[in-house]
């Protein structure tokens, strides 16, 4: 038997309070289980910038994860910050560091809701701040329903790996998120649109497997969530 593929997981960080009086690390269940169904043997990452080169050392994959709060409008050249923008800096900084060393080795990337947003600009790509300002008539990017359930279509790029991953043009996705892609990243192609035009997905065709999805496929709302995560876990035993 091919030894398991050890994949990164990057964590979300909270202030004191509710779990813990000390600041504490905190990820969902089901980033790790999507991970051990589809194959792969996941590793949270702890938030030390310094130890990128180490966490790249052991691991064959990186997926960067979603979480309540926002890139830095500063990262990608914005001269104003929205009001309801909220960053988390020393969290960024180490996921920067992360996705930049994976580019770098052409490690498999999987970019999840806020981690394809970071993928995005880490790429040189920018973001839309607050969707509700910037698109017409658009979706209701924060389901109000739980994101176990789907919120809306995702709309497929015929071509691209995605589709071709995803063996369909529409799935149903689920959505949690007030910022999306606005100018994407030179070299990256869009794979997927939302119905009202926002970007639900993005891919570098240049490297090895290199994806960002807008929603949460951890939560396997369609078949087409199972088989990212085959195709990214096979793309780590590469």
């Amino acid at each position: 038997m091919r030894a398991l593929p050890v994949i990164g997981i990057t964590l979300d960080s909270e202030e004191p309070g509710g779990y813990s009086k000390f600041p504490w690390y905190a990820l969902r269940q089901n980033y790790c289980s999507a991970v051990v169904a589809a194959g792969g043997l996941p590793l949270p990452l702890p938030h030390e910038p310094s130890l990128a080169a180490d966490y790249l050392d052991r691991i064959h994959g990186l997926i960067v994860t979603g979480g309540a709060f926002d890139v830095d409008p500063a990262l990608f050249g914005a001269a104003t910050r929205h009001e309801t923008v909220v960053v988390k800096k020393a969290r960024t900084q180490f996921e920067l560091a992360m996705i930049q060393g994976a580019l770098k080795r052409d490690m498999p990337i999987l970019g999840i809701c806020g981690g394809q947003q970071l993928l995005n600009v880490a790429l040189g790509g920018t973001l839309i701040q607050h969707i509700p300002d910037e698109v017409a008539e658009c979706l209701a990017h924060e389901q109000p329903n739980p994101r176990d359930q789907a919120g809306h279509d995702a709309v497929l790029v015929p071509g691209t790996r995605l589709a071709d991953i995803a063996q369909s043009l529409r799935i149903p996705v689920n959505s949690a998120h007030h910022q999306a892609v606005k100018d994407v990243a030179p070299d990256c192609i869009v794979n997927a649109r939302a119905e009202d035009g926002v970007i639900e997905g993005i891919e570098h065709p240049g490297h090895k497997f290199c994806i960002g999805v807008q929603w949460h496929p951890e939560f396997t709302i369609s078949d087409a969530d199972s088989r990212l995560y085959r195709a990214f876990i096979k793309a780590c035993h590469a």
